[in-house]
């Protein structure tokens, strides 16, 4: 009779997860992300180091090296010597210098730009449309006001990527929702573009409150059709500058 004589598989540090439930390398993920916003650490700030992210949050040594090398990867993180793990400005830079040019975007980027944010605002409207309540709706709406309330140029591009994000939020996917905070800097870049005009701001709440009507009304294609439309409409304040100014100042 044939015996079994494997040997039981060594543990590696990392807790595996439960069939169905977050992993414990993307449970830690999110758990740093949320120190990182309740500590109000900046560019630079350093990051507790492995052996108190393992205490503070009941972490295996493996799991914390890993969560860490996910963040690497999304560019929130960077390992300096002496000092550890610190907030990385890095990623937002390398992103605003892809899209961005000392003579404003081109509509080339801004399309491509925009194109990334329509496979995903476009993207998550099923999932809005069947499952967010009508507080969630309402919370868009709060979101929205804030547009026409803003005083500056910077606050109403800040407020216009707010409402976007809050989208997207409601998809539930954080992964999705990582990935477009990710280009956050080039969103708020492009969204600065025709804001020093208040009918443009107008403009910009009309067409949210169309959007959240077509989410209000469970009507996928208007849905669809609407958020299309407004992501298209900034491509008339970008191209190439005139009168010695450059298309972000011109407007």
């Amino acid at each position: 009779m044939a015996h079994n004589s494997a040997k039981p598989a060594q543990s590696t540090g990392v807790e595996p997860a439960e069939v169905g439930k977050t992993s414990a390398v993307d449970r830690l993920v999110e758990q740093i992300r949320d120190l990182i916003a309740e500590r109000g650490l900046g560019i630079g700030d350093a990051l507790p180091t492995e052996r108190d992210l393992g205490e503070q949050f009941q972490a295996g040594r493996n799991t914390v090296r890993e969560a860490l090398q996910v963040l690497r990867a999304y560019g929130l993180v960077e390992t300096r010597p002496k000092v550890g793990a610190v907030i990385s400005g890095g990623h937002g830079e390398a992103i605003r210098r892809l899209f961005a040019f000392h003579n404003g975007i081109s509509p080339d980027s801004f399309r491509d730009l925009q194109g990334f944010r329509r496979i995903i605002e476009t993207g998550v409207g099923d999932h809005i449309i069947l499952h967010a309540s009508e507080a969630d709706l309402d919370r868009l709406e709060a979101a929205n006001a804030r547009i026409r309330t803003a005083e500056s140029v910077e606050e109403a591009a800040r407020y216009d990527y707010e409402f976007h994000e809050a989208i997207v939020e409601l998809s539930g996917n954080r992964t999705t929702l990582a990935a477009y905070r990710m280009m956050r800097t080039v969103i708020e870049e492009v969204m600065r573009l025709g804001k020093a005009e208040r009918p443009v701001q107008s403009a910009t709440y009309e067409a949210h409150a169309e959007i959240i009507g077509a989410l209000r009304a469970r009507d996928r294609i208007a849905y669809a059709y609407l958020m299309s439309r407004h992501l298209e409409f900034g491509l008339k304040f970008v191209g190439a500058p005139t009168s010695g100014q450059s298309a972000a100042t011109k407007t």
